[in-house]
């Protein structure tokens, strides 16, 4: 646990990457299945996670994150596309994935399976909506206190434009939305960022024990 602190306060939002370095493909791989074993309510994961290589439409991708260039530069951009179209089918899948994993009936699931789908049933489109795109936070954290462990620079982004993206990246025809952004890679050497103090609230302002 003393490594992961040290790997916490090691870690911040770069600003500026070296766009000469790569992170390597067991390092990649780490950082993919560390997203995939993410926790998500229920674990539905009502989202898809968009890794976008092509040197082109990432430049696409910077023009609708108001220029920042960490979308270019990084080794890897990740998108949390949160699921617009999660209905009882969804649920449906995502049971007889658990059937199959576990080796447990879809009949003996019913009651998880109806608890779920009235749960879902029960949400306004826009309450959908908010429910999904939280649920791509966890993942985001979980991909970046893996990377810190390795060693990697990341930085989570809200600083786009959601609609721009969907509309490049066909988003609107998946039923899918861009929720949040993560780069990935290594911190440029001039990037004066990484020299300044993590700043943080204290212990006694923001824990509450009742």
């Amino acid at each position: 646990m003393s490594n992961f602190l040290a790997n916490q306060n090691w870690r911040y939002a770069t600003k500026q990457f070296d766009a000469s370095k790569k992170i390597s493909d067991a390092d990649f791989n780490t950082l993919k299945e560390a997203v995939r074993l993410s926790a998500s309510s229920y674990g539905l994961q009502p989202y898809k996670v968009v890794i976008v290589e092509n040197p082109e439409l990432r430049e696409k991708l910077k023009g609708a994150a108001w220029g920042q260039t960490q979308i270019t530069d990084a080794s890897h951009l990740f998108i949390f596309a949160n699921d617009l179209s999660l209905d009882a089918g969804s649920v449906d899948k995502y049971i007889s994935n658990i059937s199959e994993v576990r080796g447990v009936p879809v009949d003996a699931l019913g009651g998880f399976s109806d608890m779920m789908k009235n749960v879902i049933s029960n949400l306004s489109e826009d309450a959908k909506h908010i429910w999904t795109a939280k649920q791509t936070y966890l993942a985001l954290g979980n991909l970046l206190n893996a990377a810190a462990e390795l060693k990697i620079d990341a930085t989570p982004m809200e600083g786009f434009n959601a609609a721009q993206f969907n509309e490049i990246l066909g988003f609107d025809k998946l039923g899918l939305n861009a929720s949040v952004i993560a780069t990935v890679g290594y911190r440029h050497d001039d990037d004066k960022s990484q020299h300044q103090k993590k700043v943080r609230k204290s212990h006694e302002e923001l824990f509450i024990t009742l």
